[in-house]
């Protein structure tokens, strides 16, 4: 496998939610369905940077994501409701759809890794190791810096394994003899449960 052309990138990732969190509360008990919304940037963002708004949604252990390209504050204000984002095609309506069915959508959790991504030339695996995995329930946007609360600890990573065929036979005996197995991890899961009596409160926190 090669490294992808970005190579160790550090990206945040910005989740809103109800006032009581309905979304990740949802989320933890592991339904079929579940649903999330992001805000993504890869470094820090500024006034001129693209960032990117997500749908991040699984079904039946399957993840689906759908996203737009926009700037921080169109975000602050599509939330606010002072602007829509129907001109954006499909997925513009779907992420509409989802702020006015959720209704008061929030900021609560800064979720911030380090990710080197490896790819196979000769096919579609892909392999993610999130580094130095850590959060912020303040100072939530993604433009103050790329601190943060450690989410594991110290040392410990998060591997990702992506691949839509068979996963190949040299994968699956490396991981076996690593004694490395699938497990479910929420990076945004993990923090509400550091914090659960912290992001529950009426009114969630400010978007700034």
């Amino acid at each position: 496998m090669r490294v992808d052309q970005y190579g160790l990138t550090s990206i945040a990732s910005l989740y809103f939610d109800t006032p009581n969190c309905a979304l990740i509360r949802r989320s933890c008990e592991k339904p079929e369905y579940k649903e999330k919304i992001r805000l993504r940037s890869y470094g820090l963002s500024n006034s001129n940077k693209p960032v990117y708004l997500e749908l991040k949604r699984k079904v039946d252990g399957i993840v689906y994501k759908r996203r737009i390209e926009t700037k921080e504050n169109e975000v602050k204000r599509f939330l606010n409701y002072n602007i829509d984002l129907n001109n954006d095609g499909q997925i513009g309506k779907e992420i509409t759809y989802f702020r006015n069915f959720y209704h008061d959508l929030k900021p609560k959790c800064l979720i911030i890794y380090d990710r080197l991504a490896y790819f196979d030339p000769n096919s579609d695996l892909r392999l993610t190791i999130d580094h130095n995995p850590r959060y912020r329930i303040s100072n939530l946007n993604l433009n103050t810096s790329m601190d943060g609360d450690l989410l594991l600890n110290e040392g410990e990573t998060i591997l990702e394994i992506k691949v839509q065929a068979a996963m190949p036979l040299w994968l699956t005996k490396l991981l076996t003899d690593l004694k490395i197995y699938k497990t479910s991890f929420s990076k945004y899961g993990e923090a509400f449960r550091l914090n659960q009596d912290k992001l529950i409160k009426i009114g969630g926190y400010n978007y700034v």
